[in-house]
């Protein structure tokens, strides 16, 4: 199994933060991002790794050359990452991808359980959803069915209508990515839109129907995980204990 990072953003909502650092290497505690993201991986056996990167890409490499010179890793650059969201470095994955996927944004602090959880599911596609009732525009939101069937994702769903919010880690099976990628390339190749999330091509797989289009929501709530965005996200990171 391969897990996907992007981490080509430049976090303008981070400064001055991440003036001189992306936003991945910011340290939370003794330990920066990165680097508790990539142990909380392989911890639970991964050791294929993808990168996508862009602003600052040389810090992100001599990081990781650095500090796990023994892992397989794939750089790839994102040259206008100013203009185009994190649905154009997935697509940038795809003559990379072998098959089953692990996908992260590189901006996520999380208990390594989460990732335990996502790979021991029965459902070969799944997202890791902290299921709670605060939630806000912000998040990106599902509402699921009685069996725990993501039915919508996104920001712009209804608050009331949701379970939760997606926390950015999902698993996907190679027959969903090889879809997935058809999608991202007609809307990138053909229509030129660049400046999507890719929750977005999720949810027309969704709507396409299919067990194998399927995406399952895997209840994390009981692990801790948060999103850094801003300076208070941020503060608010460096009191947590994981």
């Amino acid at each position: 199994m391969q897990a996907i990072i992007l981490a080509a953003g430049a976090s303008k909502r981070l400064r001055p933060l991440t003036d001189t650092t992306p936003k991945c290497l910011l340290n939370i505690g003794d330990k920066n991002l990165l680097e508790r993201t990539i142990l909380n991986l392989t911890d639970n056996g991964i050791q294929d790794f993808i990168f996508v990167t862009g602003y600052r890409e040389n810090m992100i490499k001599d990081f990781m050359k650095e500090t796990f010179p023994a892992l397989n890793v794939t750089f790839i650059t994102n040259p206008d990452y100013e203009n185009n969201n994190n649905s154009y470095s997935l697509w940038m994955t795809r003559d990379f991808v072998k098959g089953e996927i692990l996908l992260l944004d590189s901006d996520i602090l999380f208990d390594k359980k989460i990732i335990t959880a996502l790979l021991r599911s029965e459902n070969e596609n799944c997202l890791a959803v902290n299921f709670t009732d605060k939630l806000d525009e912000e998040q990106i939101k599902v509402i699921l069915n009685g069996e725990n069937e993501v039915l919508e994702i996104g920001k712009e769903i209804s608050i009331e209508k949701s379970a939760g919010e997606s926390i950015g880690i999902e698993k996907f099976s190679a027959y969903f990515m090889k879809a997935l990628f058809a999608i991202l390339d007609r809307k990138i190749s053909r229509e030129n839109n660049v400046n999507e999330f890719y929750e977005a091509s999720f949810q027309e797989l969704i709507n396409k129907g299919g067990s194998g289009n399927s995406i399952f929501a895997e209840d994390v709530s009981e692990y801790t995980c948060m999103e850094i965005d801003t300076t208070d996200d941020y503060e608010k990171a460096q009191t947590l204990k994981i």
